[in-house]
């Protein structure tokens, strides 16, 4: 994978997990299928919705791994061992498994997936981070 020259820079030191998010958000931008919305619901509530028609919730997977959200779906012919006895006449409803990958920030939590007509909806929400006050212990030199 090609790498960015500005985080190659010898002044950014540890920020190789930075890079690596970059070129994982990067390689999903790539992707194109199944067609997806992402809804700003307000007050750090996300919503995701994929157009997953003809997909049952047991052919559909929601994983979050490393900050990130991983969705995947499978159809029953996907194994390509039992042949399709149907004959089409038009065939424009894509009949393949799908991956799509968002990168979740830190802080960020998936709350729920909810199948309904079609629609994937996956709900995401900023968890405020506890206000933490740590007190650092002043020593003497000498």
């Amino acid at each position: 994978m090609n790498r960015t020259i500005f985080f190659d820079s010898p002044f950014l030191l540890g920020f190789e997990h930075t890079r690596t998010l970059v070129e994982r958000a990067a390689k999903a931008a790539g992707e194109s299928y199944p067609p997806y919305n992402v809804e700003d619901l307000g007050e750090g509530q996300i919503r995701i919705t994929l157009a997953v028609a003809g997909f049952s919730p047991e052919q559909l997977s929601v994983t979050v791994e490393d900050n990130q959200l991983v969705l995947a779906g499978r159809r029953d012919g996907d194994d390509k061992a039992a042949p399709d006895d149907r004959a089409y006449l038009h065939r424009g409803i894509a009949a393949r498994g799908f991956l799509r990958s968002f990168v979740l920030a830190d802080g960020m939590e998936v709350t729920g997936a909810t199948l309904e007509h079609g629609l994937l909806h996956i709900d995401v929400s900023r968890i405020p981070p506890a206000k933490l006050v740590k007190r650092i212990a002043i020593r003497s030199g000498g």
